[in-house]
């Protein structure tokens, strides 16, 4: 296609104009409700016995052929049904694309969230380990005051590319379809994709796919991250009559590759440059202790005011993101 594609502009703004001011409501069914149910479904029947790992790989590998060819086929199917208006050929294919890419962005959401973690652990502990429980997939029961926080926080970073950067990625690459074929495979890893006795065999072809569909997303949001935290420096500077001498870009490499995901540790490091403070650490995760490698060297408290700073950069770097995404898919 050349020329500009107004529809597909239109319709990437205002799905995450829908997510900006929406988020998920809790009331609305979501695909990857669905997505998990299917995998939950065939996980249950098929992680057992022998050839685990063929038979995981067997259902990723499917899944995400079937996700793509349904979604392109519906898309297909009401690409020429009216009505139709102007640019517009079809309302009903415009209005189906408006809702998966609404589906599949969270930034919202997850602000939200780390935003009440903090909140609650205002309130008690004990509010703060239940609330930082919805976002992450460690065990939360013994976590200190300091990790729950750590832990909203390398989940915001983590995620701003996960949730954000990663499906408009893939959107510009391979449209709607691989945009929401995007959201099949981070949910098949965050089930599944775990180095443990259940789904070490079975997970590792989720996980490793995941990886890759990852790799240079990750990459694009700590860079993205740290020219919006840049500029924020700059201007704290500029009040506080004081050149910072903070060398972001130099921290990222140092320790970007230093995290057991290859990709996680990219916008957990950006955020840590940019805080100054320390993430990793010792996780549980279902019964088994899991010890990763620390992404700093300042092992400070970390405070509401550093929430604050995180979601206003996240936002920053999605903002960022999203007029990027657009100027690509106008073309």
């Amino acid at each position: 296609m050349t020329g500009f594609d107004l529809q597909a502009v239109v319709a990437l703004a205002l799905g995450w104009l829908l997510d900006v001011f929406f988020g998920d409501p809790r009331w609305l069914p979501h695909p990857v409700v669905a997505m998990g149910r299917w995998i939950s479904f065939w996980e249950k029947r098929l992680n057992k016995g022998a050839r685990r790992k063929a038979k995981g790989a067997l259902l990723v590998t499917l899944s995400l052929v079937l996700c793509f060819l349904l979604v392109a086929g519906c898309l297909w199917a009401l690409a020429s049904v009216p009505p139709s208006w102007g640019p517009f050929t079809s309302l009903p294919c415009f209005l189906l694309s408006v809702v998966l890419i609404f589906f599949c962005l969270a930034g919202h959401t997850l602000r939200r969230e780390v935003r009440l973690t903090f909140l609650a652990l205002e309130r008690s502990l004990s509010e703060g380990r239940t609330q930082v429980g919805r976002i992450v997939g460690r065990d939360v029961s013994n976590l200190s005051p300091q990790e729950v926080r750590t832990a909203a926080l390398e989940t915001l970073a983590e995620n701003l590319s996960d949730g954000v950067v990663a499906p408009l990625f893939w959107l510009c690459l391979l449209g709607v379809p691989g945009m929401l074929t995007y959201k099949l495979v981070n949910t098949f890893d965050s089930m599944i994709g775990y180095r443990n006795e259940r789904y070490r065999d079975f997970g590792c072809w989720a996980a490793h796919i995941d990886d890759v569909a990852n790799f240079i997303p990750a990459r694009i949001t700590a860079l993205l991250m740290l020219v919006v935290g840049r500029v924020w420096l700059m201007m704290k500077d500029a009040r506080c009559r004081h050149r910072s001498r903070r060398r972001l870009l130099p921290f990222l490499f140092r320790y970007g590759s230093q995290h057991a995901s290859p990709n996680s540790g990219w916008p957990e490091a950006a955020l840590a440059a940019i805080l100054d403070c320390r993430f990793g650490g010792a996780h549980d995760y279902f019964g088994e202790t899991v010890y990763k490698p620390y992404i700093g060297s300042n092992p400070r408290a970390l405070t509401t005011d550093d929430m604050h700073v995180s979601i206003r950069i996240c936002f920053a770097a999605e903002l960022v993101a999203v007029v990027l995404s657009l100027a690509i898919v106008a073309l």
